[in-house]
Order: C-alpha cells, then structure tokens, then sequence
C-alpha cells in the first residue's frame, strides 16, 4: 500500500463537533472511521462497530456536553475513551479502552478461567481489602482481524497513598501465582535513579497461555536513558532497539518528555517480568500533530510496517489539518520484545470545549491507555 493521506471531509462534518450526539454513536461513528482507514471490510467493520456499541457502559447512551458530567482520567479533557492501534503482525490490532464510570461491566462469553481471573483479585482492590476507596475500573475491547475481541481490564490506583498501591500489587501477584516474579522486577526497577510511582494493575481477560497481568509505572522527569534502564528489567528487551525507537520519536531531545509510562508485562511460567513496553506522550516532545505523526510514521517504516495506514487513520481521527492540531496523537509506545513493529498509538479525541475541574485525584494522570 502506498503511504498517502487521504481526506475525510464527510466523517470528519458528520462526527465533529461532538456535542450533543450520543456518547455511543460519537464512538461508533470513530471507530467504523477506523475501520475505514485500516481498509478492514465492510461487513467486519459493521459487525465490530455493533459489538463496540453493545459492550460500551450505560453512559454511551447519554448525550455528550459541552464538559464532562463525571470526568474520566482518560484523557486530558475528562472524556472516558480513547482509541489505539497497534501495528505489529500482519494486520493491525483496533482497539477502544474507556472508563466505567462506577457502573458494572459484564463480557457476554467469558471462559470460566477469565471470569475466575478477574474474580480472583478484583476484592484486592477494594475497601474490603483495607484500601481507601475502590480502584476505578478501565476496560477495552481489542480486535485484529480475523480474530474475535479481547477483554483487558485495569484498576486505577493513581488516588492511593504509594503504600496501599505498593500492598495491593504485591497481594494481587500473589493470589495470581506471579509474587516471586514482581519481587523480583520490583528490585529491578528500584536499582534505576529517578522518582516513579505505580498507576495501574491491568489483567488480560483472556485463555490462559495468552494472558498477562501488567504493572504501570508513571516516571517523573525521567531522561530516555532512564525509562529504557526500566525496561530492561523485563527479560525479553532489545535494548539497541528500544534507543533507538526513543530517539526517534524525541527528535533532538535527550529528556523523555512529561510522564513517561513504563509497562511490565508477567506471563504464568516466568519467574520474572517477561516482557517492557515504553510510553511516550507525544505532546510535549513534538510541536503539534503533523510532526507527532511524521515522527511516528519514520518509527512504523524503521520496523518494517508501511506507514501509509497509520497516516490515513491520523487522518481520520482529527477534524481539521493536522498542522492545526496538537494532542490527538497522545501516546505512542514501544516493545523491544520478538516482535517487530510493535508499535502502538494513541489517540484522544478532542470533544469538550475546556478542561473540567480536576478529578478526584491530585495525581495528574498523564498516561491513558495500556499497550496491548
């Protein structure tokens, strides 16, 4: 496929401004433009945007305001959805995580192991547990075509004292066969200098062979070299590869921006974090959009992906040139595992006219969405 950059000037009139659309209808709308971009089929995209709809919370049926009724740390603006995609493999991975908002989500089909999972170390995570308050639940539904959806879910821990989030993780690895795994990633990642604090414990709602737990690290003022020190505390991590990829999407910068996340991915079997993911918010390492995603085209073409997808869905996603824009293109991440191009982006959709009042957290929250 030939990289270009096509218009969209009917989806972009239709889906923008957002307000006053249903909250489901606005994320339908994003991803059957997705879709589109990604040149997946009609008939898939019409059969995908109807399950999205149908898993989204109770809140996609609400009208969408001029500010968010119940702000969302999903991203800046308190819109509790985002959209990414990740580009390894032959086909890319689609994806939507949102914000439960306090109400219960139930996956329609779930194995008795995925629901036990889950189960397992939900009460880890609540005031049953001696927490403070209960962690807010994110949730996402990926797809790679021809492959059906999976389930990932993560518990917010941004609000807690750092002990309580530090107790948590540790009774969850545990209850989960994975304690000498984490003590020993923990150790790691406590040898490299610099302030970082844990954010979220995500489980894969998936089979058994497949599934990994996750532990989100915010990094403060952290330089490149630091959060790739991070990474190595992973087994599988190339760490050429990942400096590599940094320096790419930084430019001239030594630094790695504002709020560096770092990701350690556990598998069932190993007796450490197997595998690191990296990143990087984009909107204060690039001037504005175009250049956000010139760098992360350069990055997908290094790896081996033809960017020319990727361009068409940046496209697609913000209304208006992309010179004009700045922070639709949020995070992109980066695994220096087997996998080549196995890159991951980001996107905020820029919906409410101004930030809401802070949440209710003093934690600004600067990472909104797990790699997958």
């Amino acid at each position: 496929m030939t990289s270009r950059v096509p218009e969209f000037p009917e989806y972009i009139r239709e889906n923008y401004p957002a307000q006053g659309r249903l909250f489901g209808d606005f994320l339908g709308g994003l991803w059957a433009a997705a879709c589109e971009a990604l040149d997946v089929p009609l008939e898939q995209s019409v059969r995908t945007t109807r399950m999205l709809r149908a898993l989204l919370p109770p809140w996609a049926h609400e009208r969408i305001g001029t500010t968010p009724a119940q702000p969302s740390y999903v991203a800046d603006d308190g819109f509790p959805a985002e959209m990414s995609v990740n580009w390894s493999g032959d086909r890319p991975e689609l994806r939507v995580l949102f914000d439960s908002l306090g109400h219960e989500i139930v996956w329609p089909g779930e194995s008795g192991f995925r629901a036990r999972r889950f189960e397992h170390v939900r009460e880890t995570f609540t005031p049953r547990a001696g927490r403070p308050s209960p962690a807010p639940l994110w949730h996402s539904i990926a797809w790679r075509p021809p492959s059906g959806i999976v389930h990932k879910t993560y518990f917010g821990l941004y609000s807690w004292p750092h002990a309580q989030r530090e107790t948590a993780v540790a009774e969850a690895m545990e209850r989960l066969g994975m304690a000498a795994a984490w003590d020993d990633a923990r150790r790691r990642v406590e040898t490299v200098e610099g302030d970082r604090e844990i954010e979220f414990f995500a489980v894969d709602l998936a089979d058994e062979a497949h599934a990994r737990v996750k532990i989100y690290y915010r990094n403060h003022e952290a330089g490149l070299a630091e959060v790739e020190r991070v990474a190595s505390a992973a087994l599988n991590h190339d760490p050429a590869r990942a400096r590599a990829a940094y320096r790419t999407l930084a430019g001239d910068r030594t630094d790695a921006g504002e709020a560096a996340l770092s990701c350690l991915a556990f598998r069932s079997g190993v007796d450490r974090a197997a595998e690191s993911t990296t990143y990087l918010r984009l909107p204060d390492l690039a001037p504005d959009d175009r250049e956000a995603v010139e760098r992360t085209a350069t990055l997908l073409h290094d790896q081996g992906v033809d960017p020319g997808r990727f361009r068409a869905l940046a496209a697609a996603l913000t209304p208006g040139p992309l010179a004009d824009s700045r922070g639709v293109l949020e995070l992109v991440s980066f695994r220096a595992a087997a996998r080549h191009g196995d890159v991951t982006t980001y996107f905020r959709l820029p919906v409410y006219d101004r930030p809401p009042p802070s949440p209710l957290s003093p934690v600004d929250l600067a990472w909104r969405f797990p790699e997958g």
